[in-house]
């Protein structure tokens, strides 16, 4: 998959460090039932993040984006309407990400569901966004999962520079709120640090 989308980040390496790092990322945010509970919780671990957030929920909940930007979280575009670029002409989905852009201001990129044509990649690298995909995903959205099973899945797949997939959403908060203490807090004990994507 990986060669039809060259430049596209799937993890990523700190040169000429021992530190161990997880970069966590949240994507469909900002959100009112969820935000403020995952920035709180990051606090306690001193943790930054990635925050690929919807351009229509930056529109409706400005302070809560303010308090990513504010709290020197990185901050991503994911579309405005949240579009599977697979599903969407070409130009409406380049128009779409645009829009958001007026608002979300970084040249990071994450594709809604982790899909866009090849060619939607290749324009947006030439306007200058970087196309960032994951090492892992949560599953945090499914919630026929069990817990034990999306637990065990993402502490076998998590390793030192991987990117990370959570949802700063109401559909995931229930799982999210369960498993993400208890992730950071094993991550922790392991000797990791949580950091946000660099932009350059």
């Amino acid at each position: 998959m990986k060669r039809f989308y060259p430049g596209a980040i799937w993890d990523f390496f700190l040169p000429a460090t021992s530190q161990k790092i997880i970069y966590l990322t949240f994507d469909d945010g900002p959100n009112p039932h969820t935000t403020d509970w995952i920035l709180n919780l990051l606090d306690q671990y001193r943790a930054k993040a990635t925050f690929f957030c919807i351009g229509n929920n930056v529109e409706q909940h400005p302070d809560l984006f303010e308090k990513l930007v504010v709290g020197n979280h990185q901050i991503g575009n994911h579309t405005y309407h949240h579009l599977n670029g697979m599903h969407t002409n070409t130009q409406t989905y380049i128009n779409d990400i645009e829009k958001a852009q007026v608002l979300i201001n970084s040249n990071l990129f994450r594709p809604p569901y982790g899909k866009l044509k090849p060619k939607q990649h290749k324009i947006l690298s030439k306007k200058g966004f970087k196309t960032v995909f994951w090492s892992h995903i949560s599953y945090d959205f499914d919630a026929s999962l069990s817990s034990s099973k999306r637990m065990e899945k993402t502490l076998k797949g998590v390793k030192n520079n991987s990117i990370v997939v959570f949802h700063d959403s109401t559909k995931a908060f229930p799982q999210l709120e369960k498993e993400l203490p208890l992730l950071l807090e094993k991550w922790t004990q392991e000797g990791y640090a949580f950091k946000a994507l660099p932009t350059d």
